[in-house]
């Protein structure tokens, strides 16, 4: 099972962060968007949000391709409408690449390791 962190910026503005809170609120999310989270082999994600920087945390199985979910992404008419709101208040960090809107963070510490 692996751990992902990922950031990415809200728009600073009110009422972004209040749609954008709203928008994944329990049962908000359409099925179809989390079936295909849960088909990609998410088995859990949680998103936190400090002022306008978002961070989630996922965890996934042997099943998870990155790549591989993209592009179901792009061929599933419900994620390509979600992601399309999502941009609407989403900002990719500034050092993001150019393709990219959520940046993973590398792990540079554990407890575990010391």
């Amino acid at each position: 099972m692996g751990r992902h962190i990922l950031l990415l910026d809200l728009v600073d503005e009110a009422d972004a962060i209040a749609r954008y809170e709203a928008w994944h609120a329990a049962g908000a999310v359409p099925r179809a968007v989390i079936a295909s989270i849960r088909d990609a082999g998410i088995t859990a994600m949680d998103i936190y949000r400090t002022g306008t920087r978002l961070v989630m945390v996922m965890e996934t199985d042997a099943r998870f391709d990155a790549t591989r979910k993209a592009a179901a992404d792009r061929a599933n008419p419900a994620v390509v409408a979600w992601e399309t709101q999502m941009n609407l208040v989403q900002r990719p960090l500034p050092w993001a690449a150019a393709d990219a809107k959520w940046t993973e963070a590398p792990r540079i510490f554990s407890l575990s390791e010391q």
